[in-house]
């Protein structure tokens, strides 16, 4: 029987321990999270040995509500297209928010309650995982599901240059949306066409209380900070399961994509995972990041 990625990776972390000198001795990252001030992380590495000085490129994943870290790196369609091309997969772990049915999530809305700075955690994971797993911080992917996947729309706006670029998949800015980011990213968003969950209109929740944003205003956003000349897009796909949208004639040197598919919330194709790291692999040959 085939063993799962999963199985291989937590049988490579018994033979090579956690590695990089000066840090923990400790076992972490597939049966136990990896510590940091703010948090933890779990982690995943690719089944090839290290070579030693080389840095390898990361995806990393914040989960939706009520998901863990480690749940999410489980997930053999997201994460098994990136351990197999050499990618260290990161986990990082939401905080359980009191009185909240959903259990673990994410301080990702400007207007709501901020139980920790998840910027300054993102960054303690990764420069973590730079030494620990050797991990390339200029080749770095950042993706999320859900308010994992809002998360990773605030936090790309604040600070463009956390990760190299960015692939959230149903989630997108909340109500009142920013008026500006601090500067131009590569997007790859993916988006279900029968999502109710997260719709691509927005909707309200709590009684109209709160707002999740429409889909469209926020890649408008996107495209404004990244310069894009066009309000059309510059190529179109519908050969595959995705029907995708790309502005690539940007000022900024950098593309944006909206990838639609005919699922509901929790219906992403399997197919995404591929889909996305061949994004990112042309993004970095684009911006001469492959090394």
């Amino acid at each position: 029987m085939r063993r799962t990625i999963m199985d291989r990776a937590f049988a490579l972390f018994l033979l090579l321990g956690s590695g990089s000198p000066g840090l923990p001795a400790e076992i972490c990252g597939v049966s136990e999270p990896c510590k940091v001030e703010s948090g933890a992380y779990y982690a995943v590495e690719p089944q090839s040995p290290r070579t030693p000085g080389q840095k390898r490129p990361a995806v990393i994943f914040f989960h939706g509500a009520g998901g863990t870290g480690r749940e999410i790196l489980s997930d053999k369609a997201l994460v098994e297209p990136f351990i197999e091309a050499g990618y260290v997969a990161l986990g990082p772990v939401g905080l359980m928010r009191p009185n909240n049915p959903y259990g673990a999530g994410w301080s990702f809305r400007p207007e709501g309650p901020q139980q920790r700075d998840e910027l300054a955690f993102a960054k303690q994971v990764l420069d973590d995982a730079a030494q620990r797993f050797e991990v390339d911080r200029n080749r770095v992917l950042m993706t999320g599901f859900s308010i994992g996947a809002s998360l990773v729309w605030y936090m790309a706006c604040k600070e463009p240059g956390l990760a190299a670029a960015y692939a959230p998949i149903a989630g997108g800015f909340w109500r009142p949306l920013p008026q500006s980011c601090a500067g131009p990213i590569d997007l790859l968003h993916t988006h279900g066409w029968r999502d109710q969950t997260v719709p691509l209109e927005g909707r309200p929740l709590g009684g109209g209380v709160i707002y999740q944003g429409d889909i469209f205003d926020g890649l408008k956003i996107w495209r404004e900070t990244d310069h894009c000349t066009k309000l059309r897009a510059d190529d179109f796909d519908t050969s595959g399961p995705f029907w995708s949208r790309t502005w690539s004639s940007c000022e900024t040197g950098k593309q944006m994509v909206l990838a639609l598919h005919t699922g509901s919330h929790d219906e992403t194709p399997a197919a995404w995972g591929p889909m996305a790291l061949r994004w990112f692999e042309s993004r970095l040959k684009a911006t001469g990041k492959t090394h």
